[in-house]
């Protein structure tokens, strides 16, 4: 499988995830792109901590997508001797795993979560 296909059904997934993966990190009320997206989020309730990554611009969303983006990037292109299927694999699971250091950083940046 070419290193391209490789990365572009891991940013797919992400892409696809991603508002998803928000709901589950941070349970602020997003949903399928599909189903509404951030039309529940708790952006939208004034009582309720605003969840960190839905109340960014689009420039900041975009950063955050790309911390998740670029590790699948480097891994889905970088010239390691590994089968195409290890290499996808390696690639989706950078997801969760940079997704969730992006997510406690700026979670606990913004206060969201105080420990």
């Amino acid at each position: 499988m070419p290193k391209l296909l490789i990365f572009l059904l891991a940013a797919t997934t992400t892409s696809v995830f991603f508002i998803n993966f928000c709901n589950f990190v941070f349970d602020c009320g997003c949903t399928w792109l599909w189903a509404g997206a951030a039309e529940h989020c708790n952006i939208h309730h004034r009582a309720a901590k605003a969840c960190p990554w839905c109340k960014l611009s689009f420039p900041g969303q975009l950063g955050v997508w790309l911390t998740m983006v670029v590790p699948q990037a480097w891994i889905s292109f970088w010239p390691f001797q590994w089968s195409w299927f290890f290499r996808l694999a390696v690639a989706l699971a950078a997801f969760p795993l940079a997704g969730s250091v992006t997510a406690l950083f700026t979670g606990i940046w913004t206060g969201y979560w105080k420990f």
